[in-house]
């Protein structure tokens, strides 16, 4: 959840094999599992861990790395980043603890499935914020996909029952998440509007802190409550597997293989996230998807494709590829 590591072009010279290339095409259809690791975390941490604080041992662990590794342009440039100080507690706030804790929140209370398919609509959003607030240009197609993958979210979350609308118990948690799916578009379109001189894994590394720093605060609340779970080895085995594996992995995995086949084709990961959300909740949290999953599926995925395939979408993907963690990874 921040700024890519690479340019997001292809990088075509003599240094990038076809053995390469192939390496990078395998790992593509591994990055969507990184991301998954989230959804199901976050459907195991309640009861384990609260919300923000597993929010804020997740991206605590993910900022000292970071901090570690980028520590001398941290330094280095420490004027230059206090100047813009606000920048970086605004996007730790949409990236970390938005789409952090309350994700976390909402996984309380809806399933993975639900949770995967409308996360994947965040470049649809991206989309939507480029033209509203970048001044992009709206093609036929792009509106056809933004209306086809708003109506597929529309469908999961009222399970499909949509002539007994009166019937239906939404859920609080697809509302989290539908939340924090805006906060990750607003946070990719941040990322195109401001700038930053610094290397990918340092503003990284200063956003994280940033997001450490909003969350402390409700983490130090929430750990005095008096049903507040104790803080023990398995919340701590959710915190590392979270900061390693859909954090920092994901992030450098999406970064490397971008660098060799370009933001197009990487962006092509995201289709297969739910579908390997879908998976994972069923072998590890016994949730059985149902009809309403699918026909949302094939509503949301079309739209989101259609969407992405726009020549526009320079912009939209280069803000994508800005969160090159993945959706499911702030999530």
């Amino acid at each position: 959840m921040a700024s890519s590591p690479t340019s997001g072009k292809p990088v075509r010279h003599a240094a990038v094999s076809p053995a390469q290339t192939r390496r990078a095409l395998l790992l593509l259809w591994a990055l969507p599992a990184l991301w998954v690791v989230n959804y199901i975390v976050a459907r195991k941490a309640p009861g384990v861990v609260g919300p923000y604080m597993m929010a804020f041992g997740r991206w605590g662990m993910a900022a000292a790395v970071l901090a570690v590794l980028a520590r001398q342009e941290l330094w280095g440039e420490r004027a230059a980043i206090l100047r813009v100080w606000w920048q970086y507690l605004i996007l730790g706030t949409l990236g970390m603890f938005i789409c952090g804790a309350w994700v976390y929140l909402g996984a309380q209370s809806t399933t993975a499935m639900n949770m995967a398919l409308i996360y994947s609509t965040a470049p649809v959003l991206i989309t939507l914020g480029a033209v509203l607030w970048l001044g992009e240009r709206f093609g036929l197609r792009q509106a056809a996909g933004v209306a086809l993958a708003m109506a597929g979210v529309l469908h999961v979350i009222v399970k499909g029952r949509w002539v007994a609308l009166a019937d239906v118990q939404f859920s609080r948690g697809d509302g989290w998440i539908l939340v924090a799916t805006f906060s990750w578009a607003a946070y990719a379109l941040l990322l195109k509007k401001w700038p930053s001189p610094l290397l990918a894994t340092t503003r990284l590394a200063a956003t994280c802190i940033g997001g450490v720093l909003a969350l402390l605060p409700f983490a130090v609340w929430e750990t005095l409550q008096a049903n507040s779970p104790v803080l023990g080895r398995e919340a701590l085995g959710l915190m590392v597997l979270t900061a390693l594996v859909p954090g920092l992995g994901a992030y450098w995995l999406y970064g490397w293989i971008q660098k060799i086949l370009g933001a197009g084709r990487v962006a092509m990961a995201l289709y297969l996230s739910p579908l390997y959300a879908g998976v994972a909740a069923w072998l590890f949290l016994g949730e059985q998807p149902g009809w309403h999953h699918a026909v949302g599926a094939l509503m949301i995925l079309p739209g989101v494709f259609l969407v992405s395939r726009t020549p526009m979408m320079t912009t939209v993907r280069s803000a994508n590829a800005g969160a090159s963690a993945g959706p499911g990874s702030g999530a």
